[in-house]
């Protein structure tokens, strides 16, 4: 089921007509003068010509105050819940103050799992809406307007850990822009209760904030609890009325109330906005709805006793589970051993090229037992390849011969936990192969979980293996509480109650009947099955339910009340009548989905695409077969949307200003102004940004140096182990007029006897705008002649002078861009400030570009221009993971080591792995003289070649 939410990445969505709710009676848009008063901006560097300034209230002209050059006037969120089927509107409207055009950007983060339904946007009185249109016939309409000279643009994200929905507009002064969002999800009961999350984030004070959140449930709410995710500072502003049936949620700060304290002029509403609530289940376990032609049926008993586990451990100890990963990895193993219960049985295999077992066969999870195990995982030391397919046929072997030999309860449920971050490097690699050996392996009565750590582990094969075998997979994130999120996932897969669970419908009356459900019946999840009926036998509408508890078989009758529901339901305006067709929809697509994953032939993968298309158009949602086309009523002005096949996760409402987006993807109407704007920072904001090139010149860590030979398809690095202070060249080109350089930094005391030093601050001279920019691990500085403005790390901005755009997303990435052609990237590399040895650093990311002349020199200069190089004689080096090979260039025979090194820029934290072959003695034969010949006097010196 949570599978599917892989493809519902960063969406323009459909025809939806505007909410309009007056507030004391006044339109959304009835005076703009005041709206001024609400949060002057913050920013560091505004041009002199672009510095907008009002008198205060009162006051004689003579004190002058900077204020919002884009207002945001209304941020409203409304949500609406019926038995369990949630949709959802985000709505922002806009005005630009400014006597400049300003780009506006709309970001929505969606929870994981979501369809988006609707998108509507409305610009200074043009209004663009979306159609969904199958994947091929979308391209076709976005390549004619391209074809055409009609202005297009392609949208499709590459979001790693959420759900993004995201467009940029250039406001024309004094012009309005209005954005209207529609998203639908099904709630599933985990931990005894359903939890609704709003992820608020307008990133600055709003005139009108309102968020709604109604919540019908015929079967009656056992209890309501709105939780304080904001520390406090809006203790009393939630307001919620609840009956015994409906609930109404009401947030709505003023603008006083939204200051993060009374002077400031920053917003505190900054985080999420989270109800909970559970269904009464006291007279019957199952609830049987049925409405307009569809039925909707929850089973989730409560106080049944857990039945015992059996549980196999396994986790990956690779080299690459170094550092975090393995902490975090550990505390998480421990935490959840503790909550193992006496009657459970447990071991641990730890595996890398090698495996081993804590125990080879399964042992009570007594106190003591535990303790041991415990210790045994503290003293693992991570390091080698990855075996992943002789692991787990290991574990899978334990529990079938204990199965065999009749060591396990006959009412126990048995379980595999995975945990691995990479792809399998030694023994078996085919991944069809793995899936296969563990298929035909593995009992029927044995289910398979897996984990998997940071952001480039290869999820969905993790996703396969555990779908295919009665698990779930979940990927766990590196740079986010690992404990709690492995505990949370553990939980939910850990404590089995119910086991052949079966729902008898009269076959006479019910068809297409889907449902969501694991092979085993989870603790504290739910039952969810829907389905058509023929209304000519509504009286037939029943299910009787059989399922196994630990020694006790239960039968329920569960009969339809189809006239107090329509009563219910008719009597309440929130309430949503198609939410029967809608959750079989969101059903029928998963499951759908699911099966099209696992299809053995072609054909059946054919049949079940066709049915996915069929769902996606007749109920409007956005699948991976879908696109979105977004036009203006002429239809000469489109984009599209795509929803990527990823596997990314979670959930935000961002409103920001500001954001990098990729040259000639934008049509007219939402390009960046001609004239230079500075753009709104944003506080809160998580910027998207389009997928970086997967092929780059980069300087990393201490200093590394990766040099990508486009020609070849090969990338050589090499070190440069110098002093801290020497400012090393890496671009010089007198010609165009381009320098760049960067400053070593030391780090805080020498490690094993050697002093580590890394790139502290970088300087990029441009001769032409006479513009200089010093990139530090603390700001930002940009000079044009005598005139000098600073951004900090802190900011979301961006700004632009002449030809150079320089671009800061919030503590992560500088990006400047030269005439939209030539681009750098410089990557915030943070450490724990108290680290005793390592300090902040920088790195730096450059394309391989013709746009420098053919005399560009410098380390990463002077290969701009390829040279040709000829590796041969691949063999086994000292290190049996690092082999060895000569490599000829510039007239040289060289030995080099083939190994990996890491690019930062999708995994700030632990990085993706780049094969590279090393040349050692920094660099010597491969670079042009020696390293120090690259040294240079200041931050914007030119290189002085000899």
């Amino acid at each position: 089921m949570k599978g599917l939410t892989c493809f519902f990445i960063c969406f323009f969505l459909s025809e939806v007509p505007g909410f309009e709710i007056p507030i004391n009676g006044l339109s959304e848009f009835v005076e703009y003068e005041d709206l001024v008063e609400l949060a002057p901006g913050k920013f560091q560097f505004v041009e002199e010509s672009q510095r907008y300034q009002r008198s205060l209230p009162g006051e004689s002209g003579e004190t002058m105050e900077e204020v919002d050059q884009v207002t945001l006037y209304t941020y409203k969120v409304q949500s609406t819940i019926t038995s369990r089927m949630a949709t959802t509107m985000i709505q922002s409207k806009l005005v630009n103050n400014s006597p400049q055009p300003q780009n506006v950007v709309f970001d929505v983060q969606i929870p994981k799992g979501a369809f988006i339904s609707n998108f509507s946007m409305t610009v200074d009185g043009t209004t663009f809406r979306s159609s969904i249109k199958e994947r091929t016939v979308g391209r076709a309409l976005y390549a004619q307007a391209r074809a055409k000279g009609k202005t297009a643009g392609l949208v499709r994200s590459r979001a790693l850990d959420m759900e993004n929905f995201r467009t940029e507009v250039n406001v024309l002064p004094g012009a309005k822009v209005e954005f209207e969002l529609h998203y639908q999800e099904a709630k599933w009961r985990k931990l005894g209760s359903y939890e609704h999350r709003i992820y608020l984030q307008p990133g600055r004070l709003a005139k009108h904030l309102e968020v709604d959140v109604w919540v019908i449930e015929p079967q009656g709410m056992r209890f309501l609890h709105v939780a304080d995710t904001f520390e406090g500072h809006f203790d009393g502003v939630p307001v919620i009325s609840k009956g015994q049936q409906k609930a109404h949620i009401s947030f709505k700060p003023t603008v006083a109330q939204q200051r993060i304290c009374p002077s400031c002029r920053e917003t505190a509403v900054d985080g999420e906005l989270v109800v909970l609530y559970d269904v009464d289940r006291e007279e019957k376990a199952g609830e049987l709805e049925v409405f307009n032609g569809y039925f909707v049926h929850f089973f989730a008993p409560d106080n049944l006793d857990p039945i015992p586990k059996n549980i196999l451990f396994v986790i990956d100890v690779s080299g690459s589970m170094w550092g975090v990963k393995m902490k975090q990895t550990v505390e998480a193993m421990k935490t959840i051993l503790d909550d193992l219960r006496a009657e459970d049985h447990f071991s641990v295999i730890d595996f890398n090229h090698n495996i081993r077992t804590w125990r080879n066969d399964l042992i009570s999870a007594t106190k003591t037992q535990v303790a041991d195990a415990k210790r045994y995982i503290e003293k693992i030391q991570p390091s080698g390849g990855t075996n992943i397919n002789e692991a787990l046929l290991r574990a899978i072997f334990i529990l079938n011969e204990a199965n065999n030999l009749g060591l396990l309860d006959p009412n126990s449920v048995s379980l595999i936990i995975l945990v691995s971050d990479g792809d399998p490097t030694v023994g078996e690699l085919k991944l069809s192969k793995i899936q296969k050996n563990v298929k035909e392996n593995i009992q029927d009565n044995i289910s398979l979980f897996s984990l998997g750590m940071g952001f480039d582990v290869d999820y969905d094969f993790l996703k396969r293996l555990s779908n295919e075998n009665r698990g779930i997979a979940q990927r766990i994130y590196g740079n986010q509480d690992t404990s709690s999120q492995l505990r949370k996932f553990y939980n939910q897969v850990s404590t089995p109650l119910l086991r052949n669970v079966q729902f008898n419908y009269p076959q006479t009356a019910v068809t297409d009947v889907t449902q969501n459900s694991f092979h085993n019946y989870f603790g504290g999840s739910e039952i969810v099955v829907a389905g058509k009926f023929d209304p000519a036998k509504l009286d037939q509408i029943q299910s009787i339910i059989t399922a196994t508890s630990a020694n006790t078989e239960l039968v329920l009758e569960t009969l339809a009340q189809m006239d107090d529901l329509q009563d219910f339901l008719s009597k309440d305006k929130h309430a949503d009548p198609d939410f029967t067709k809608k959750l079989w929809a969101y059903l029928t697509i998963n499951q759908l989905l699911a099966e099209r994953s696992l299809a053995p032939t072609a054909a059946a993968k054919r049949k079940i695409t066709r049915s996915i298309l069929q769902m996606s158009l007749d109920h409007h949602i956005v699948t991976p077969l879908t696109s979105l086309v977004i036009e203006n009523e002429a239809g000469d002005e489109r984009m599209l949307a795509d929803a990527p096949p990823q596997d990314p996760a979670c959930c935000s409402g961002a409103l920001y200003y500001g954001s990098k987006v990729p040259s000639g993807s934008i049509p007219s109407w939402a390009s960046p102004s001609p004239t230079p704007v500075t753009s709104m920072q944003a506080e809160g904001a998580k910027v998207l940004e389009s997928t970086p090139p997967p092929h780059v010149m980069r300087v990393e860590n201490d200093p590394h140096f990766i040099i990508y030979l486009p020609k070849s398809q090969k990338n050589v690095c090499f070190n440069i182990d110098s002093e801290p202070g020497k400012i090393l060249n890496l671009v010089s080109d007198p010609e165009s007029g381009i320098a760049v350089n960067g400053q070593l930094v030391g780090a805080k005391k020498p490690n094993n006897g050697k002093l580590s030093t890394y790139f502290g601050k970088l300087g990029f001279y441009f001769q032409s705008e006479d513009m200089k920019i010093e990139i530090s691990t603390k700001t930002i500085t940009l000079s044009r002649g005598s005139s000098t403005s600073t951004l900090s790390w802190a900011d979301t901005a961006q700004t632009m002078n002449q030809r150079v755009l320089t671009s800061v997303k919030k503590e992560k990435v500088v990006t400047i861009t030269v005439d939209k052609e030539m681009s750098f990237s410089v990557l915030l590399h943070r450490v724990w400030k108290k680290h005793p040895i390592n300090v902040d650093f920088l790195g730096i990311y450059i394309p391989p570009t013709n746009k420098f002349s053919p005399n560009a020199h410098g380390l990463i200069g002077q290969f701009m221009q390829e040279p040709k190089i000829h590796i041969f004689n691949e063999r086994p080096g000292k290190d049996p993971k690092k082999p060895e090979a000569s490599m000829e260039v510039k007239g040289q025979k060289l030995i080099v080591t083939r190994g990996l090194q890491k690019d930062y820029r999708t995994d700030v934290v632990f990085g993706t792995d780049v094969p590279c072959w090393f040349v050692h003695n920094s660099g010597k034969g491969f670079i042009d003289g020696h390293y120090k010949d690259y040294f240079v006097p200041q931050l914007y010196s030119f290189l002085r070649r000899p």
